[in-house]
């Protein structure tokens, strides 16, 4: 599976997306030819606590769309599509001049015990992570974190979901700018609470007991909790 990202950005970190350009993103983003899945994130309503807000309070609006095959995805990217006119901010003018980057990944997904939502979940909280890169050897760094910081996310307490994402080549149309962040993560939680409570938790010490032995890179990484909300695409 191929996940193109796509995200908006206020270098002041003033701008906010508004709520009537937040439902028009999520109607072009369900008429998108071949997507199997949108995900449209946003900020938290309210600051939450985890190790790494440092990092700021992310973008102003970002984009995963999920397709079956690069060819899918690409053909999506071409110039004059609906995601060529979500990426210029046409009709969503909170979305307009941002700085705006996208790039195309493939999907690594990995189990979790229990996957589904707890009851009365509305809007569940993932934890967007990227690595800019670059590494002394990109296969010895996804090896080694393919292999061992996985099984560990996998203990955090009702981590529902756990995808890695990995650099390919591809070719757009799109106004954005590209970027080629060497890797990508995601975890999803119930809630901002939820994922508060579980990084807050002693999995925390081991995933940065691993963090230390991963090759060497550059570049560091940036940690963004994010605001999920799901399109399905229009049948």
């Amino acid at each position: 599976m191929i996940s193109l990202f796509m995200t908006f950005s206020d270098p002041a970190g003033e701008r906010r997306i508004r709520p009537d350009d937040l439902a028009a993103a999520a109607a072009m983003v369900g008429s998108i030819p071949d997507m199997t899945e949108g995900l449209l994130f946003t900020p938290m309503e309210s600051s939450v606590d985890h190790p790494y807000k440092g990092d700021g309070a992310g973008p102003v609006f970002a984009l995963q769309l999920r397709f079956a095959d690069l060819f899918a995805c690409e053909a999506a990217a071409d110039a004059g599509g609906v995601l060529a006119r979500v990426a210029a901010g046409t009709g969503l003018p909170s979305l307009a001049g941002l700085d705006v980057t996208h790039q195309m990944m493939l999907t690594r997904s990995f189990p979790v015990d229990d996957a589904a939502h707890a009851p009365g979940t509305v809007t569940p909280c993932s934890y967007l992570v990227h690595y800019p890169g670059p590494a002394d050897d990109m296969n010895a760094w996804n090896l080694h974190y393919l292999e061992h910081h996985p099984s560990i996310m996998r203990t955090f307490p009702n981590v529902r979901q756990i995808e890695i994402y990995t650099r390919i080549d591809w070719v757009d149309r799109l106004p954005s700018n590209r970027v080629e962040h060497m890797q990508r993560n995601k975890l999803v939680f119930d809630s901002p609470q939820a994922l508060a409570h579980a990084l807050g938790s002693d999995v925390i010490t081991r995933m940065r007991a691993d963090f230390v032995k991963f090759p060497p890179f550059a570049g560091g990484n940036k940690h963004f909790p994010m605001l999920t909300r799901v399109v399905m695409p229009k049948p």
